[in-house]
């Protein structure tokens, strides 16, 4: 190797080192970038609607107020109730593995008992995007829906986002079926009554 070419090479090097230097610390991973966006949310309520759905079931959101409340949050879970009405009976619960994010759905009864069906949910499988997470349906969903006769429900996707300063949204899909709900994040409303079970 040439003495001038070897000077090319060293030049070269600290170049590219303080352009690295530049650029300041390496961008988060699209699972750090959206629990922080997610995270940021606590403590909040916010009003949302239903803007895409395929079941005549799900058109009792239409003209109900709805709300969700990031309530409590911690370094590995964070717990959103969400209000329909006067139906305080669903709460998200999105923890953070070491794999990746795990979504369930806590449904009560009235006096806080736990519903037959409860606890669904699903478990990513991906890096997903940093506004973006979706969680297929996991083992134990599948044989809570075919013991309560909710074959269909085994080809559950659920989604969450986030898109800072705009909105949330939550989204089912299955064949058959797209249920779609958003939320304003640009006015935060007063939080709901604590969820039954949960005083």
């Amino acid at each position: 190797m040439s003495r001038k070419f070897a000077l090319f090479l060293f030049g070269l090097t600290l170049l590219t080192t303080a352009m690295t230097a530049a650029a300041g610390p390496d961008e988060p991973s699209p699972r750090d970038a959206f629990w922080s966006q997610l995270s940021e949310l606590c403590g909040q309520a916010f009003a949302g609607e239903m803007t895409g759905f395929s079941r005549p079931s799900d058109d009792g959101w239409l003209d109900r107020e709805v709300i969700m409340h990031v309530r409590e949050c911690s370094d590995e879970e964070i717990r959103i109730p969400l209000h329909v009405g006067e139906n305080r009976s669903r709460t998200w619960i999105v923890s953070r593995m070491a794999d990746g994010f795990r979504l369930k759905h806590d449904h009560r009864h009235a006096d806080g008992t736990e519903e037959d069906v409860t606890w669904y949910g699903g478990h990513t499988t991906d890096p997903g995007r940093a506004w973006r997470q979706t969680f297929p349906v996991d083992d134990f969903s599948k044989a809570l829906f075919l013991a309560h006769g909710l074959e269909v429900s085994v080809g559950n996707f659920w989604s969450m986002e986030v898109h800072p300063g705009e909105k949330f949204a939550y989204e089912l899909v299955r064949p058959g079926r797209v249920f779609r709900a958003e939320f304003d994040l640009t006015a935060p409303v007063d939080a709901p009554p604590v969820p039954w079970g949960h005083e």
